[in-house]
């Protein structure tokens, strides 16, 4: 085909699509509609109270640990708990070989018995020579050493009742219980083992309700709760825990000790705070991070973290328009209070912050703006 050939052709195929679109336009069909805007999910920025914390890491530790040891020797008969097992106090523990001290228990009984005699035979003799030295029938000496013998029966028998009652002390022994309701270690001793008086360390235990958690804190922050307590603006201030695993403890803390001596090499003292633990959920020896109150901000806002994008130490969030244009902002927040930041700087109080949807939306983008429920207060906010 040649050149003339090929240009005729071109101009019959345009001629014939600017008839199509003629015809369509003759018809009245509009072109596609836009797209709506995307919906996103935007917060109102409110200002609320708070009480802002930091996290220091603390150490769990039993209010009374009790080493369970005998208090009389013999053979490790049975063992009552399961290692590990929580216990009430007086529950049964460990038994030892009953048998020598019932023995023991019997021959006491016997000699109070015996002692009683010899004492009741005394007190006879003793009348009997009264009587006697009374018609001078008997000698001074004679009722000097009819004295004497009673005093020492009735001694004697004092002397075999106490016998008896350390039997059965020993015999009671026998049964180790526990002290106080707490949880129980393993046990060091099978059944089967001597076990040696005050010596022989069975098992310990330890108590867990309440319980303590030990941390360090600088002395400058202590310095400032010690004169916040002092004003009276912050009595008694609440110390929350969170666990290892990220979770909020449900009960918080109370201070119970402050160390008196300031450690030179960190300059921080050592904090202990009181937790009630009704579901024995912390452990002795368990970490976990404590937040300590660092003061109050009355009309603090608050950011989703999920809202913030963070990139080379910048925080920025998309932010909605009175004209519904989303449009960046820089940010300073240092602190996080649950699971939001406390703004320093970069938004004002009524603005709307896009929490859900940011993978939607650009600069300059018109989106539908639709609100979350109402802000809730975290933990250490005040409604």
């Amino acid at each position: 085909m040649d050149t003339t050939t090929r240009a005729g052709t071109v101009v019959c195929a345009a001629a014939l699509a600017t008839v199509w679109l003629a015809g369509c336009n003759a018809r009245g069909d509009a072109p596609p509609p836009a797209p709506p805007p995307p919906e996103v999910a935007v917060l109102r920025l409110q200002p609320q109270a708070v009480t802002l914390s930091e996290e220091y890491v603390g150490q769990a530790e039993a209010v009374e640990t009790v080493e369970i040891r005998s208090r009389v020797q013999g053979l490790l008969e049975r063992q009552a708990f399961r290692d590990g097992a929580t216990v009430r106090r007086g529950e049964l523990l460990f038994l030892i070989d009953r048998q020598p001290f019932e023995a023991a228990l019997e021959q006491a009984k016997a000699n109070l018995a015996q002692a009683e005699a010899n004492a009741a035979n005394s007190a006879q003799s003793l009348a009997r020579v009264t009587r006697l030295i009374a018609d001078n029938a008997v000698s001074q000496q004679d009722m000097d050493t009819a004295i004497a013998r009673d005093r020492s029966d009735r001694a004697s028998v004092e002397a075999a009742r106490a016998a008896l009652h350390e039997a059965a002390l020993n015999l009671g022994y026998t049964q180790i219980t526990a002290p106080r309701d707490g949880v129980v270690s393993k046990a060091l001793v099978k059944p089967g083992s001597l076990v040696t008086v005050a010596q022989t360390l069975l098992t310990t235990l330890y108590s867990t309700n309440p319980i303590y958690v030990n941390f360090a804190l600088g002395e400058q922050r202590m310095l400032q709760l010690t004169r916040s307590e002092h004003s009276g603006k912050g009595d008694h201030p609440e110390f929350l825990l969170r666990l290892v695993d990220g979770t909020e403890y449900p009960h918080p803390g109370r201070l119970n000790f402050v160390d008196t001596a300031v450690d030179p090499k960190n300059d921080t003292l050592q904090v202990r705070v009181v937790v009630p633990n009704p579901d024995g959920l912390l452990r002795p020896g368990q970490y976990l991070k404590v937040r300590v109150p660092t003061g109050t901000r009355p009309d603090a806002l608050l950011v989703p973290q999920k809202a913030v994008t963070e990139l080379q130490g910048l925080k920025t969030v998309f932010v909605v328009g009175a004209d519904n244009k989303v449009a960046v902002r820089q940010i300073t927040a240092t602190q996080r209070l649950g699971a939001d930041w406390v703004l320093d700087g970069g938004l004002k109080p009524g603005e709307l912050v896009i929490v859900d949807g940011l993978q939607k939306v650009t600069p300059g983008a018109v989106v539908k703006p639709v609100f979350v429920a109402e802000q809730a207060l975290p933990a250490g906010a005040k409604s």
